[in-house]
């Protein structure tokens, strides 16, 4: 790394998650400090992670307030409104101290490209870190969607698509909708997928006391939202258990969420109260402690055209802990798990169920599986085989230019 890169600065705008609990913004961050960029970050404030300033690891992170959880299209249209404009005051900040080249902004929403225009002329690169599809998440989420609410995300897309020097997208579905519905020239669309950090995460000893007496624990990570399915792995797990009459099985849920109330009040109405136990959120020490205790994993996202293009992070990180995954059949999930996972027939809980019980009753299944996908995980997944990617896409985005004259986008040359 020469002196005049290792000058570089980026800051890097996420609203969705604070950091560093966002597990891919903080790799990138880190992966970026690594190499020898100055890295400043800015979020939003959320329990556990309050401060308003804090230098972690070397990275200048800036929280704000969020003042209130946002639910209804009205709602939603505050919080961007409220974020953008506390992101936008404090990218002043963060300009005279400690300065950015790169704004590299993250989704969902898209609504970043705006403060990509305003500090263009100033000389600054817009790179667009495509995490989700906001229209499709935007229809699963809820039950009527607004056209025009829905046609309001295609057109911010399409703004955040054009505006950006360079994209990162997570699969290979996603750079398909840079390429073909954000028209992005498919050389400046780099696949950066979210594998784990293998010098972050940690396998433990079996700890039998998450069974609470059972023979076998399943687990479920993540934030839990309407869209992410958990309703359909309650309704598994109670048709194992009350339908079937299975007394050897306990569940455990990792992670908090919008949706977890409604969740653990659905899990109490089904009478799972002591078949199930929910965590909230838990420090990286303990999450790596369930999931070595654990005896199958369920990923319960239904099919949508949001899910089906989604890579998600739990599938991976289950695999890392050798964990046989049950899970609906979706492309993204194939692409990710291959035969490290069972794949029932999409939105059908009594064959998620059946997938359930076949791994619970199967040894040497679950350990096959299971070392299945810490063969993908450690041979392809991981984040060190994603880091030379990002890093390539910040070469592209900073030594690619510098003319342009009619796309309203820089011509870039590889």
């Amino acid at each position: 790394m020469t002196t005049e890169k290792a000058k570089r600065r980026v800051l890097i705008v996420v609203q969705n998650l604070p950091v560093p609990f966002d597990r891919r913004v903080w790799l990138e961050a880190t992966s970026l400090k690594k190499a020898g960029y100055d890295v400043s970050v800015i979020c939003p404030k959320a329990k556990g992670f309050n401060g308003s300033y804090e230098l972690l690891e070397g990275i200048h992170i800036h929280r704000y307030p969020l003042p209130f959880d946002a639910s209804g299209a009205i709602g939603f249209v505050a919080e961007f409104v409220w974020c953008f404009l506390y992101t936008a005051l404090k990218s002043i900040q963060v300009a005279f101290r400690p300065g950015f080249d790169v704004l590299h902004a993250c989704n969902p929403p898209e609504t970043y490209w705006l403060l990509a225009w305003a500090w263009r002329p100033f000389g600054k690169r817009f790179l667009f870190d495509h995490h989700d599809l906001s229209p499709e998440m935007y229809e699963a989420k809820f039950d009527q969607p607004s056209s025009a609410l829905l046609n309001g995300l295609k057109w911010l897309e399409r703004r955040t698509f054009r505006a950006a020097d360079v994209v990162i997208t997570t699969n290979q579905s996603h750079k398909l909708i840079a390429v073909e519905r954000g028209g992005v020239p498919a050389e400046r669309v780099h696949i950066v997928r979210s594998g784990p950090d293998l010098t972050r995460l940690k396998r433990y000893p079996p700890d039998i006391s998450w069974k609470r007496g059972r023979q076998h624990l399943a687990v479920y990570l993540g934030e839990m939202c309407k869209q992410d399915g958990v309703d359909y792995m309650l309704r598994a797990v109670n048709t194992l258990i009350k339908q079937r009459g299975r007394k050897d099985l306990f569940t455990v849920f990792v992670g908090g969420g919008p949706h977890q109330q409604t969740i653990r009040n659905y899990a109490s109405e089904l009478g799972l109260d002591h078949h199930v136990h929910f965590t909230g959120r838990v420090s990286d020490d303990d999450l790596c402690r369930i999931l070595s205790s654990a005896d199958i994993a369920v990923d319960p996202d239904p099919k949508t055209p949001w899910s089906d293009k989604s890579t998600m992070n739990k599938i991976i990180e289950y695999m890392y802990f050798g964990l046989p995954i049950a899970c609906f059949d979706l492309a993204e999930h194939r692409v990710s798990a291959d035969d490290a996972a069972l794949y029932a027939r999409a939105n059908e809980e009594t064959a998620l169920a059946d997938h359930m019980a076949t791994l619970l009753d199967d040894e040497a299944l679950r350990e096959r599986m299971g070392a299945i996908g810490k063969k993908r995980v450690e041979e392809q997944l991981a984040w060190c085989y994603s880091e030379p990617i990002l890093l390539e896409a910040y070469e592209q985005v900073l030594d690619g230019f510098p003319t342009s004259t009619t796309s309203g986008r820089p011509a870039l040359s590889r």
